[in-house]
């Protein structure tokens, strides 16, 4: 008989993390990370562990870290600490009545997994379906301060091995600097993300964009938006590769049906956690649609996350899984999680296979809270 998923306690940390280099997109600068960590305890000393992606402002997507805090603490953790249920599903059917918010959501959702796998003594992989013990690993660079700047920037990422190489784009920043890796480097897998910085009027940029065989363009258009793309999609022959647009999987089907992209990048917190990523993926398999994990700048507790579910047969495309050592001087996790060969290795163990640095997240935090079940 399976164990039942009970959550005793939960403690969240708050961290605040500077970045190891700037990272300059469409919509601003980050030089730093607001992290949020969630720990539940369960029967047994069981621990699961999650990391939430909002940001301070709602500037990738409409939540923001005060909003997804307040409602862990005030409504999504209290209507599940302490009950019984029989799988995670079960638990989130809890939240059904609590409208939108899918990234604090799937904060709550990635720690129960991460619970329900290690109380099953699992890698959560193989609880999943994953085929596969390592997955291939992309780089995100941001935007530089000149093309000189952004070839070498290539370069040194090249050398250290990753598999596809992504430039952030915006009006103004486009066609020369791709025009320069291009030239530099003609045989790599290169992409680009626009981050929804473009509108249709910008059509003739993406169809001089197509001179340059990139593998896609992702999210050029509005971040809430299909019906342009698939107006772009037609325009030009770079398939377009949709991200901000797919929060869930019936926009996923929407978009494929409409050819609004021909590539989908999953964030489980942008779509609202594993379980809701797992239809994506089901969505995106019936189309014949490649799917890639994307990052949200995540520290190792979500990074783990994201390398165990691009395990998954549909992940056809290096993801944004870089190494750890890439933006942190010290992680929220004990173990390592390095890039090798172009390649990273789904961490052993169960669950997620990797735990909290604990003495680091205590020391670090700039705000804590505990909740426990009412006996």
């Amino acid at each position: 008989m399976p164990p039942v998923l009970q959550i005793d306690s939960a403690e969240l940390f708050l961290l605040r993390l500077p970045l190891k280099f700037r990272f300059e997109t469409s919509f601003g600068v980050q030089t730093a990370k607001t992290v949020p960590i969630l720990v539940l305890h369960g029967p047994g000393g069981v621990v699961g562990l999650g990391e939430g992606v909002m940001e301070d402002a709602p500037m990738f997507r409409e939540e923001t870290i005060t909003g997804a805090l307040h409602l862990l603490r005030e409504y999504f953790l209290p209507a599940v600490l302490g009950q019984p249920f029989a799988n995670p599903q079960a638990m989130m059917q809890k939240l059904n009545g609590f409208r939108g918010n899918p990234m604090a959501k799937s904060l709550l959702e990635a720690a129960t997994w991460d619970l329900w796998a290690r109380g099953l003594n699992v890698p959560l992989a193989h609880l999943l379906g994953g085929v596969r013990d390592k997955v291939a690993v992309g780089v995100s660079l941001g935007i530089q301060g000149s093309e000189a700047a952004t070839v070498q920037s290539v370069e040194r990422h090249l050398e250290q091995g990753y598999q596809r190489i992504k430039l952030k784009i915006k009006p103004g920043w486009d066609l020369k600097p791709v025009a320069a890796v291009r030239s530099a480097f003609p045989d790599i897998k290169l992409t680009m993300d626009a981050n929804s910085a473009y509108t249709l009027a910008d059509a003739r940029t993406f169809q001089r964009l197509d001179e340059y065989g990139l593998d896609y363009i992702e999210q050029p258009l509005a971040y809430d938006d299909l019906v342009d793309h698939a107006a772009l999609q037609r325009r030009i022959e770079t398939p377009l590769c949709l991200d901000e647009s797919i929060v869930n999987a019936a926009a996923a089907r929407k978009g494929l049906a409409l050819d609004a992209g021909r590539v989908i990048n999953v964030k489980l917190g942008r779509v609202g956690g594993v379980a809701e990523g797992l239809r994506v993926h089901e969505v995106a398999q019936a189309f014949g649609a490649p799917l890639w994990c994307g990052g949200m700048l995540e520290t190792g507790v979500g990074r783990a996350l994201n390398i165990h579910f691009s395990t998954l047969p549909g992940f056809s495309k290096p993801g944004d899984t870089a190494s750890g050592s890439r933006y942190w001087e010290t992680d929220t996790v004990n173990e390592p999680l390095e890039m090798q060969d172009g390649f990273q290795t789904v961490p052993q163990g169960p669950g997620i296979g990797v735990t909290l640095n604990r003495e680091f997240v205590e020391r670090v935090a700039v705000d804590t809270w505990t909740l426990k079940a009412q006996r």
